[in-house]
C-alpha cells in the first residue's frame, strides 16, 4: 500500500484534520449514516439470508483478537501478491502501517469474528482532499455477493460528506486483475500520477507492479460538520 501523505492547504478549516479528530461515535453520525431509514450496521448475504454485523472503529480501538483477524485476512487474500512482488511479503511492516493513527475500520462480523473488513483514511493526496481505501478483503465465501460494493459504497459515503473532498482513492497490485476489474466497475480509473513504466541505464522496461487508481466524489452538501 502506499500510504497517503498529509499536506498543508489554505483552507481556512481544515476538513481532514476535523473528521480525524472526532471520537469514532461523532465520525459515524457526521460522516457514515446515510438517513435514520437506512441501515448501515448489518448486512445480509443475498443467497443464505445470513445476518452479519457491520461496525466502525478507530485502529487504535481494534481488539487484539478484531486485529489479527484483519491481518490474517490480508494474509489470506493477498500475500501471494505480495510474496511476489519486488519488495515481497512483510508481515511486521504490514502490522505497523495497519496501525496507523488516522485509520479507520469498518468490520464485517459474523458469530465467528471477522469476515471480511476494509481500512481508510480521510487525508491529502497531491494537496487534495481524498479517503483513501488502505485495504479491502473479504472471505472467499464472501466474495462476489455484494458486500466488496457495499463497504466501497460506505467509504464513498464518508468521502462525499467530508466538505472538500474530490476522490476517494486506493492502491491495487495490478497481479490481482480480478480487483482492478471489480474497481473498474465501480467507476474507478488510473490516477493521473499513477506510477508508469520506466527505461533503466541498461536500457531493459521496468514494469510497474501496482496502480494508484481514483474516483471523484460528489459533495452531499446537506451533511453535519
Amino acid at each position: 500500500m502506499v500510504q497517503a501523505k498529509k499536506q498543508k492547504t489554505g483552507l481556512a478549516v481544515d476538513h481532514i484534520a476535523t473528521a480525524n479528530l472526532k471520537s469514532i461515535e461523532d465520525f459515524v453520525e457526521h460522516y457514515l449514516t446515510p438517513s435514520p431509514s437506512i441501515p448501515w450496521t448489518t448486512w445480509t448475504h443475498p443467497n443464505n439470508l445470513r445476518e452479519f454485523e457491520v461496525s466502525l472503529s478507530s485502529a487504535s480501538a481494534l481488539s487484539e483478537a478484531d486485529f489479527e483477524a484483519c491481518f490474517e485476512l490480508i494474509s489470506e487474500t493477498s500475500s501471494t501478491d505480495y510474496k511476489t512482488s519486488q519488495d515481497g511479503w512483510k508481515p511486521k511492516a504490514k502490522r505497523k502501517e495497519m496501525k496507523l493513527l488516522d485509520l479507520k475500520y469498518l468490520l464485517v462480523k459474523d458469530e465467528e469474528g471477522v469476515k471480511a473488513f476494509t481500512s481508510l483514511m480521510p487525508t491529502y493526496e497531491d494537496g487534495i482532499q481524498v479517503v483513501y481505501c488502505y485495504e479491502i478483503h473479504l472471505k472467499p465465501e464472501l466474495q462476489g455477493t455484494g458486500l466488496g460494493s457495499v463497504l466501497m459504497g460506505h467509504l464513498e459515503e464518508i468521502a462525499a460528506k467530508i466538505p472538500g473532498t474530490e476522490r476517494a482513492m486506493l492502491t491495487c497490485f495490478l497481479a490481482n486483475e480480478r480487483g482492478v476489474r471489480f474497481y473498474e466497475k465501480l467507476g474507478y480509473v488510473k490516477y493521473e500520477y499513477s506510477p508508469e513504466p520506466r527505461i533503466l541505464r541498461n536500457g531493459t522496461r521496468a514494469e510497474v507492479e501496482y496502480i494508484i487508481m481514483s474516483k471523484h466524489i460528489r459533495q452531499n452538501l446537506t451533511t453535519k460538520h
